[in-house]
C-alpha cells in the first residue's frame, strides 16, 4: 500500500488556491494524506520543515492560513490534513519534499513573476527536477468539484521514450476517478495530400488505414505496450488514438475537455541525471488548459 501523502503548494496567491483545490479531491480519491506546504520568504540556501498535525498553525503567516482555511471550509469527506511550513528557495525546499511525497501539485504561477507569463520560473524548475510526480494546475482550469464527471484523462505516449511509470500513472489516475484513458501517439508523417484542406489535418478521428501498413505498425505497436496496464486496470476503458505529427499541438487540443493532461519528463536520448525537459512536455506544460503530469522515470534521479 502506498503510504506517501499528496502535497500541494501553496503561496496565497489565486494560482496556489487553484491548485489546492485541484489536490484536496486527488488525495481523497486516493485515500492518501495531504499535505498542504508553504514556502517562507527568505533566501537561505538550507530548508527545515515544521510540521503542525492539527491545522494551520503558527508557522503559515496569517494571510496563508485564512486563505487555507477558506478553502478547507464546509466541505465534506475531506482528506487527512498536515501543514507544513518550509524555509529557502522554493524549488529546493519542493524537490525536498517531492522525495516522500505520491506526488507534487503546484499552480502554474505563485506570486512573483510576469502577469503575461503562462508558467512561473518556479513552477517549472520543481516540474523538470522532483524526483515525483509534478501536477501543474493552470488558473482558469476546472478543479474540484468543478471537475466534469466525462472528463478523460489523456496520455501523451512516444513509443520510443515513454517510460513505464508514466503509462502506470495515467492508468492509475483514471482508474481512481472512474473515467476512460485517452491515449494519444504520434507519428512524423504527413497525410496524403487529398486529405489536406489549406494545409490543416482533416478534423474528427483519424483512421490509420487511410495512411499506409507504416502507421499501421505504430497501432499495433501501441497496442502492445498499453496491454500489460489494460490488464492490470481492467475496469480502465482505454481510446487509443494514432495522430500525424505535432505530439504538443494534439495534446493541447484534448486539454480543452481533458481532466488532465500526461506526459513523461525526460526523453531517454538526453543524458542520464539530465535536467532538461522533452519539448512536448515544456509545451504542454505553458499551453494546456487544464491541468497536466509531468511524471519522471524511476531512474530519472
Amino acid at each position: 500500500m502506498d503510504t506517501r501523502p499528496v502535497v500541494v503548494a501553496v503561496d496565497g496567491s489565486e494560482h496556489s488556491l487553484r491548485a489546492l483545490e485541484w489536490a484536496i479531491p486527488t488525495a481523497r480519491r486516493r485515500a492518501a494524506d495531504l499535505v498542504i506546504a508553504h514556502v517562507l520568504p527568505d533566501h537561505t540556501q538550507l530548508w527545515t520543515a515544521r510540521r503542525s498535525a492539527l491545522g494551520p498553525g503558527p508557522e503559515l503567516n496569517d494571510p496563508v492560513t485564512d486563505r487555507v482555511r477558506a478553502a478547507l471550509s464546509g466541505r465534506d469527506r475531506l482528506p487527512s490534513v498536515r501543514f507544513d511550513s518550509l524555509e529557502g528557495e522554493v524549488a529546493d525546499a519542493l524537490h525536498g519534499l517531492g522525495a516522500e511525497a505520491r506526488m507534487l501539485v503546484l499552480g502554474s504561477r505563485g506570486r512573483g513573476g510576469f502577469a503575461s507569463l503562462l508558467l512561473g520560473s518556479n513552477s517549472l524548475a520543481v516540474a523538470t527536477r522532483a524526483p515525483c510526480p509534478v501536477v501543474v494546475v493552470p488558473r482558469l482550469a476546472r478543479t474540484g468539484e468543478d471537475e466534469r464527471a466525462t472528463g478523460r484523462v489523456v496520455l501523451g505516449l512516444n513509443l520510443g521514450d515513454t517510460a513505464d511509470d508514466v503509462i502506470a500513472f495515467a492508468f492509475e489516475d483514471a482508474s481512481s476517478r472512474g473515467v476512460p484513458l485517452q491515449v494519444i501517439s504520434a507519428y512524423p508523417a504527413t497525410p496524403p495530400a487529398a486529405l489536406m484542406v489549406a494545409g490543416e489535418f482533416p478534423p474528427g478521428r483519424l483512421d490509420i488505414d487511410q495512411y499506409g501498413p507504416g502507421e499501421r505498425d505504430v497501432r499495433r505497436e501501441q497496442a502492445e505496450r498499453l496491454r500489460p496496464f489494460a490488464e492490470r486496470f481492467p475496469a480502465v476503458e482505454v481510446d487509443a488514438v494514432i495522430a500525424p505529427a505535432d505530439a504538443a499541438g494534439h495534446l493541447v487540443d484534448a486539454s480543452a475537455s481533458a481532466a488532465l493532461i500526461v506526459v513523461g519528463r525526460h526523453r531517454r536520448r538526453l543524458k542520464p541525471g539530465s535536467l532538461l525537459m522533452g519539448s512536448v512536455a515544456h509545451a504542454v506544460l505553458h499551453h494546456a488548459e487544464c491541468p497536466v503530469a509531468v511524471v519522471p522515470a524511476t531512474d530519472d534521479d
